[in-house]
């Protein structure tokens, strides 16, 4: 494991942070009193947000497995959380030993947990960068540090979008994505997810107003909004469909009997 920088050691208890939110649904111990009760406060009303992790989770890992046989030696994973295994390098080093990977994330709590438990296989890299997505140049510049972007990247950002907003005022996700892509070398990939009303919308909606009061906007997308991610770029067969569907293993078939998971998911090729 090596860090490009270091990141800030004050961990802000104040506010939730989604990535220990999703730490506490994961059944993780790395989170604070303020996220454990946005957690409930979202569980109480959306049954669905434990499915929807774990089902997250396991398309990252069907999506990493996927390019990586497909020939993807280089891995940006945007918004990672906190870690737990297997985690995207384990899965991309487990086909390619050489796989050079670096996460990013906002958190320094992350970064902490990042530094203690990523550690890569010898042949390949295992990275860290302290860096918000808005930040695109920032990011860009500490993630080539390891990364060589003139050769394809496969960038990863799992069930990220629904916490920034489409306003080009603000934080303009279609811009960043369109940006972010634009810096990659043709036969780079982009591997999304997206929480969406769509499948549930009753309990999708009420699970963003808990978002809202927490201080942590949260954005809900339909289907074409979620489908203009990849404009430009070729969609991966069985295309965007609902996460527990695409290109499922036993365990994803298993969980869908458990009910709707309000998630969409895409893996898309630039050309």
């Amino acid at each position: 494991m090596s860090g490009t920088e270091s990141a800030p050691t004050r961990v802000d208890t104040s506010r939730p942070h989604p990535a220990r939110v999703y730490d506490w649904w994961l059944g993780g111990k790395d989170n604070y009193p303020v996220d454990e009760e946005l957690a409930r406060r979202i569980l109480a009303v959306d049954g669905t947000v434990v499915r929807g992790a774990r089902a997250n989770r396991r398309f990252m890992h069907r999506a990493v497995r996927t390019v990586a046989e497909a020939g993807a030696r280089q891995f940006l994973d945007i918004g990672t959380g906190i870690p737990t295994e297997p985690n995207l390098h384990q899965v991309a080093q487990g086909v390619a030993p050489e796989s050079r990977v670096v996460y990013a994330d906002n958190d320094p709590i992350v970064l902490r947990h990042a530094e203690a438990l990523l550690h890569g296989s010898p042949q390949g890299t295992t990275a860290y960068v302290h860096a918000d997505v808005r930040d695109v140049d920032t990011l860009l510049s500490r993630a080539a540090e390891t990364l060589d972007l003139t050769a394809p990247v496969a960038l990863s950002l799992v069930a990220l979008t629904h916490y920034l907003d489409d306003d080009p005022a603000g934080d303009d996700v279609y811009g960043l994505l369109e940006r972010y892509v634009a810096a990659l070398a043709p036969g780079s990939h982009l591997i999304l997810s997206q929480v969406t009303a769509d499948l549930s919308p009753a309990a999708v909606e009420q699970a963003a107003e808990n978002f809202r009061r927490g201080g942590q906007p949260f954005h809900p997308r339909p289907l074409p909004a979620f489908l203009r991610f990849f404009d430009g770029l070729e969609l991966l067969g069985p295309g965007v469909i609902p996460v527990h569907g695409w290109r499922p293993e036993p365990q994803d078939v298993a969980a869908q009997a458990e009910g709707i998971v309000p998630v969409y998911a895409g893996v898309a090729r630039k050309p």
